[in-house]
C-alpha cells in the first residue's frame, strides 16, 4: 500500500485505531451485519468455479462464504486496508483450510489488479472509504472480465439508521460539537445518496446500476444485554471518534446517556433498532 496516497488517512485510521478494534469485537460485528451480507451475495449469486474479489473484506467473513460458495473450483481475493484485520481473515481461511482463498492488503483505489481476471465484485460495507470512488471503482472494474458483476451493500443515509443517530443525539450536549463533513467525504454514510453512487458508478464505466433497499432491524452489538451495548457503542464507530482522549467523567456522562436513549429499543434478542441499506448491483 502507499501510505502517502489519495487514501492515507484511512490506511491509518483502520490500521492503527479501528481495525484492532474490530478484530476484538469481530464475533460480534459479523453477527450484527451478517443480514446484509447475505442481502447482498443473494444479489450477487456467485458460482462454482468463479473467480470473485471481496472489497474492503476486513476480517473475512464475507470471503470465506464466497469461497464456500465458488468451491476450490474458484477463487476469492480478499483486499483490505487494514493488516489486523487481514491477519484475522487469513487465520480463518487456514482454519477453514480454504486455500483457494488469498488476502492482500491493498487500497482498491490505486491497487494494480491483475486484468480481466474476474468474474465479479463485491463488497459488504467495504467501498464507502475512497477519497476519490470513481476513481477506486474504476481501477476495480480493470480486474473484471467484460460483462462482469458487481454487487455491494452500503449504508442509507444516517437519518434513515437510528441505530447509529440515536446515540449521536443523545450525546450533542456532552461532547463538543464539531463541523459536519461534506456529504461526500469518506464515511459510513457517503454513499447513502443513491443518485451521487449511480453517477459515481456511471463514471467508472459501470452500466445496468440498480439499488434495491434493504431495511432490516439491526440487533446493535450482536445480540448483547443493554451496559454490554453501551459499551459496544463507544468503542466503534463516531462516538469512538468523538469521545478520543476524553477525561473519564466525560465517558461515563456519554455512557449514560447512551444507556438512556437505548434502553426503550431492548428487547429479549438485544438491543434491535431500525436500518436502512442499499443492495448495489451493476455489470
Amino acid at each position: 500500500m502507499d501510505a502517502a496516497g489519495p487514501n492515507a488517512e484511512q490506511i491509518t485510521f483502520w490500521n492503527d485505531k479501528s481495525g484492532p478494534k474490530w478484530v476484538t469485537e469481530q464475533a460480534r460485528l459479523d453477527a450484527m451485519i451478517a443480514p446484509y451480507g447475505a442481502q447482498a451475495m443473494a444479489a450477487l449469486a456467485p458460482r462454482a468455479g468463479e473467480h470473485i474479489v471481496d472489497v474492503g473484506c476486513g476480517c473475512g467473513e464475507t470471503a470465506l462464504e464466497l469461497g464456500r460458495r465458488v468451491t476450490e473450483r474458484g477463487s476469492v481475493l480478499g483486499v483490505d486496508v487494514s493488516e489486523p484485520m487481514l491477519a484475522r481473515a487469513r487465520e480463518r481461511a487456514a482454519a477453514g483450510g480454504l486455500a483457494h482463498l488469498r488476502f492482500v492488503a491493498a487500497d482498491g483505489q490505486t491497487h494494480r489488479f491483475a486484468p480481466d481476471a474476474a468474474d465479479a465484485l463485491f463488497s459488504r460495507f467495504g467501498v464507502m472509504f475512497f477519497a476519490d470512488p470513481s476513481a477506486a471503482f474504476a481501477n476495480l472494474r480493470t480486474t473484471l472480465r467484460p460483462g462482469g458483476r458487481l454487487a455491494f451493500v452500503c449504508w442509507q443515509p444516517m437519518t434513515e439508521n437510528p441505530w447509529m443517530g440515536v446515540p449521536l443525539r443523545a450525546t450533542a450536549s456532552i461532547l463538543p460539537a464539531k463541523p459536519p463533513p461534506p456529504p461526500d467525504a469518506p464515511g459510513p454514510f457517503s454513499f447513502g445518496d443513491r443518485e451521487r453512487v449511480a453517477s459515481v458508478l456511471g463514471r467508472a464505466g459501470f452500466r445496468d446500476v440498480a439499488f434495491d433497499a434493504f431495511t432490516p432491524d439491526i440487533v446493535v452489538g450482536g445480540g448483547s444485554d443493554l451496559d454490554a451495548t453501551v459499551a459496544f457503542v463507544l468503542q466503534l464507530g463516531a462516538l469512538s471518534a468523538a469521545l478520543g482522549d476524553a477525561e473519564p467523567d466525560v465517558v461515563a456522562q456519554v455512557a449514560a446517556a447512551v444507556r438512556d436513549a437505548i434502553a426503550p429499543f431492548e428487547t429479549p434478542r438485544g438491543i434491535v433498532m431500525p436500518s436502512a441499506a442499499w443492495v448495489v448491483t451493476a455489470r
